[in-house]
């Protein structure tokens, strides 16, 4: 989910101005930051809800309702700032730099940090098995390669939406890269690259907005009812149907049904979203440290026992959890935490990529020259 540049209006006949072509700074657009923030304090909200919900059929309600769109609604965006993915040697480095090389670094930290937390000491290195959290950064460097081949095809949504299904009837499709995830949640991804400008500004219509309130109530009252009879291990998108206990030919119809109530409840999340500059528009920048950081909090507290005492395990417990939760990714959201990681998490890799003449401005709309979370 990066920025959007738009180009500088030049003058024409002036050739010493055409004969430097230079793209304006980017300029953000405070609705997107505003989505990506609050959609990052309900990915750590879920994460916190976690140890909580064999105790509580209301944060049980809760977390499927949130686990229904929070991803889909950042996967969404992603795809629709992948449109101008071409593989051009500019937009190459910017995947590597953006995601790549986060990639490989976050995976390794989580392996050691959690040879620790989880007490198992000989939990080996791989790439090709995203540990937690990481498993998006891998999913996504793949769906943005191929945003070429998605671009070119006639009706790519059905297209994909197949892909999903088939996935869901093939128990041995294997783990690496966390295949099942990124196959099923492609769907989301190829929506994205199809939507326009004027997509977002029909969800955010006064009559969506006030249409979104009893489709949450809705959705959450489903939710409730479902809680004893439907394993939310569905949401998670990593299983196939055999796995999940489930006839092979559930797997196709739970990914039609999962994609139109992902969709809806994204819809109705971007409807409340403010598209005017907020306190909280400028950590919508920071998103990517504050995702990949929040999840060793998470282990963290898991590991020292936060969840120990009885107290947790009620209304009490869950309000606090809820807020301390969304306290620490705002902070893994701010400035200052964002250039502390940039090393990390938005490295420039100067000494790794030769100096390209080709330097073209980007077209409006487009977001690629910062991390798809950032």
């Amino acid at each position: 989910m990066s920025q959007t540049t738009r180009t500088a209006v030049r003058p024409q006949g002036d050739p010493a101005v055409e004969a430097r072509p230079t793209a304006a700074p980017p300029v953000r657009d405070a609705f997107f930051d505003n989505a990506k923030y609050l959609a990052i304090v309900l990915v750590a909200v879920g994460h916190a809800w976690e140890p909580l919900r064999d105790d509580s059929r209301t944060v049980t309600a809760l977390y499927t309702v949130v686990y229904a769109f929070h991803m889909p609604a950042f996967i969404v965006i992603s795809g629709y700032f992948s449109r101008n993915f071409d593989g051009t040697p500019r937009r190459v480095r910017r995947l590597v730099t953006g995601i790549a090389v986060p990639y490989v670094l976050f995976e390794t930290a989580y392996t050691f940090f959690t040879r620790w937390t989880d007490g198992v000491p000989d939990r080996p290195v791989s790439l090709l098995d995203p540990l937690y959290l990481t498993w998006f950064l891998a999913s996504l460097f793949v769906w943005r390669l191929t945003t070429p081949l998605w671009r070119s095809l006639r009706r790519p949504l059905p297209v994909a939406l197949v892909v999903a299904m088939l996935a869901t009837m093939s128990p041995s499709i294997g783990e690496d890269l966390d295949l099942q995830r990124l196959l099923q949640f492609l769907p989301y991804f190829v929506l994205g690259l199809c939507l326009r400008p004027e997509h977002f500004q029909m969800v955010q219509r006064r009559r969506v907005r006030l249409l979104a309130l009893p489709v949450f109530a809705g959705a959450f009252a489903l939710a409730y009812f479902l809680v004893p009879r439907f394993t939310g291990a569905w949401l998670f998108h990593r299983a196939s149907a055999v796995e999940l206990g489930a006839p092979t030919w559930a797997g196709p119809l739970m990914t039609l049904a999962l994609f139109g109530v992902s969709v809806l409840l994204t819809a109705c999340f971007l409807a409340w979203v403010p598209g005017r500059t907020t306190w909280f528009t400028v950590l919508g920048a920071g998103t990517l440290s504050g995702y990949l950081l929040h999840g060793f909090v998470a282990q963290l507290a898991n590991h020292l026992g936060w969840y120990h005492p009885g107290w947790m395990h009620g209304p009490a417990g869950a309000v606090v959890t809820t807020l301390v939760a969304a306290s620490v990714v705002t902070v893994l959201c701010t400035p200052a935490v964002r250039r502390l990681v940039r090393f990390a998490v938005e490295p420039t890799m100067e000494w790794a990529f030769r100096r390209s003449a080709e330097r073209p401005a980007d077209q409006p709309g487009t977001r690629d020259r910062t991390p798809s979370l950032s």
